[in-house]
């Protein structure tokens, strides 16, 4: 719904620029607000507080120049703050940012006729950065722990599951030889995890071994559910392909959003070393077949 106030005058084209920018500020006012609210972490509930009120300082100006009341986006609060929720408040927080570095062509437009605009635009980029690197947020100080458990399991079991292919007869032995390879590697590369961090003296030992543990052991699931809903075995071999590379894709980019990463560089690295180990790896099995005589 728009409310008419006292209008500035503008061309149309300009004040459609003018009252996209002003409905992005008033929502995202809204949801560091909301996400304020929902965190445990004081420190970081007065970060988001802080943005939030610059968010709605910004509203404030372009209602000023658009003579419109408008409402803010339901859908983008709610969205937004689901995701942070599932995802977690810095990646949510350094996606928005992100997002809103696209809107410089809008903002380039609007400044033509409106300096106010550039400079805005500019301060509350500077002010923002400046302040989300104040945030802290637990899971991010594991992620060498989660990158550890991820890179391993994709590695090692991925291989292990190529050999198995050309090894073993029906999928059911497939993932029940990789459910005993994967469990046992999780448990093994927990406890390792925890016995190297403790003989360095570092008194997270036992969150990281679980960050590593956990992100291992979810990965097998992932990567073996293939073999459990296929009967045709090579079918379920190219669906953990598959799957190892979404799991690459999405993990990289979500650990180069929250930690300013490189994500091409990172993506292509890790789907190359796991790929490759299982092609090795299937031409082990292959060959091993013939050599031993095998009749899977």
């Amino acid at each position: 719904m728009l409310h008419h106030l006292n209008a500035i005058p503008m061309d149309r084209q300009l004040l459609k620029f003018a009252l996209s920018a002003q409905k992005n500020e008033l929502s995202e006012h809204h949801i560091y607000m909301r996400l304020a609210s929902h965190t445990t972490n004081a420190g970081n509930a007065e970060v988001l507080r802080r943005i939030g009120s610059q968010e709605l300082e910004h509203a404030t100006f372009w209602a000023s120049q658009t003579g419109i009341e408008i409402k803010p986006s339901q859908w983008k609060i709610f969205s937004t703050t689901l995701l942070a929720k599932l995802l977690g408040l810095t990646f949510i927080l350094k996606l928005m940012e992100k997002r809103e570095g696209t809107g410089s062509s809008m903002y380039a437009e609007l400044s033509k006729t409106m300096p106010e605009a550039g400079r805005l635009s500019e301060e509350e980029k500077a002010h923002e950065k400046e302040i989300l690197g104040l945030l802290d947020e637990e899971k991010l100080n594991y992620v060498g722990s989660m990158v550890l458990g991820l890179n391993d399991a994709l590695v090692e079991l991925t291989g292990a599951l190529a050999g198995f292919t050309l090894a073993l007869g029906e999928t059911k032995t497939i993932s029940m030889a990789g459910l005993v390879t994967g469990i046992s590697a999780a448990l093994s590369m927990a406890s390792s995890d925890y016995l190297s961090s403790k003989a360095k003296g570092d008194a997270t030992a036992k969150k990281s071994a679980v960050y590593t543990g956990v992100t291992y052991l979810l990965t097998v699931i992932l990567l073996i559910l293939p073999f459990l809903l296929c009967t045709n075995k090579f079918t379920a071999l190219a669906l953990t392909f598959a799957t190892v590379v979404i799991i690459i894709y999405c993990f990289n980019y979500y650990i180069s959003v929250a930690k300013d990463l490189n994500f091409k560089a990172r993506f292509f690295e890790m789907t190359g070393i796991s790929l490759g180990v299982a092609a090795f790896s299937f031409l082990v099995g292959y060959l091993l077949k013939l050599l031993l005589g095998v009749d899977a």
